[in-house]
């Protein structure tokens, strides 16, 4: 007698669920454009963790394509005279829009959301009021390495939540109006000259604490620095000269700096032993040559 078998099959059924994190863009770090470190891998792990499919529907979508949803189906680069998204020609997370190295020539229309704006490395060479009057959520802008010859005296005026501004290695002789709650300013790498710098430029900005304004064309250290600076960077300029109130109060011999950690002076044409009453009130003298 044959015996009948029966062949059992156990089907488990696992639903599908998005594991890629949470982006928490607060954790992304401002930094100096001088120095050795990049937002290169913070970008790149942003972008990591986004490229994981997106699913929608019940279906998965890659990051390309979520990407073009965000705007419509035109490969036109989006300009200043059209409504085209940027997202279609910059990368948009969480408020963050990255356009760098893309050569784009001025600023993009922006989301009005955007709160982190990196286009470093562009060929943008203007900077006008229109291109943020209603971009009010900005709190970081870095143009590092385009070929800016001018801003306009109000691009930055209504910008009241910015706090770090990169400018680095550009093209300016001059330096905009500020917004008033800026804590970094980096301004690195111009032609900026000292009458390129208005006399009262910093001294409405009771934030301010990192100021780089190292290889440049000034003559002289700025006027009214803020009580608040605890970096000063003002290396390779044609620095001539200090007073006694540059840094320090003439007038009150027990002033002291008490925020002022750092300041740099050398490759400037002047030697800082023959003025050592204007670092009286510092608690370590500058950087440069003093013999």
């Amino acid at each position: 007698m044959k015996t009948l078998q029966a062949t059992f099959f156990l089907f488990v059924f696992v639903p599908l669920v998005n594991s890629a994190p949470p982006i928490h863009q607060e954790s992304l770090q401002f930094y100096e454009y001088d120095t050795d470190v990049t937002m290169g891998s913070l970008i790149q792990q942003d972008y990591e963790m986004q490229s994981k499919d997106i699913r929608k529907d019940g279906t998965n979508i890659s990051l390309d394509t979520s990407l073009r949803l965000q705007g419509d189906d035109s490969n036109v680069p989006p300009t200043k005279d059209t409504n085209l998204p940027t997202c279609l020609l910059c990368v948009c997370l969480s408020g963050s829009v990255y356009c760098e190295e893309i050569d784009i020539e001025a600023v993009p229309p922006l989301p009005k959301e955007t709160a982190y704006l990196y286009a470093r490395f562009n060929k943008i060479k203007r900077i006008a009021v229109s291109d943020f009057a209603d971009i009010t959520t900005l709190r970081r802008i870095d143009f590092s390495g385009n070929r800016i010859e001018e801003i306009e005296d109000g691009a930055f005026s209504k910008l009241l939540l910015l706090e770090e501004l990169s400018l680095a290695e550009n093209r300016l002789i001059k330096l905009p109006v500020l917004p008033p709650k800026l804590t970094t300013l980096n301004a690195n790498q111009n032609r900026i000259k000292s009458r390129g710098i208005k006399a009262n430029a910093f001294k409405k900005l009771t934030n301010l604490a990192y100021l780089y304004l190292g290889h440049n064309a000034l003559e002289s250290v700025p006027l009214n620095l803020p009580e608040s600076l605890r970096i000063l960077h003002l290396q390779y300029n044609n620095i001539t000269t200090i007073t006694d109130d540059t840094f320090c109060k003439s007038n009150n011999t027990r002033y002291i700096r008490t925020h002022m950690d750092e300041i740099r002076m050398e490759g400037n044409p002047i030697l800082l032993a023959k003025h050592v009453n204007a670092f009286s009130c510092l608690r370590t003298l500058p950087v440069g040559t003093y013999y």
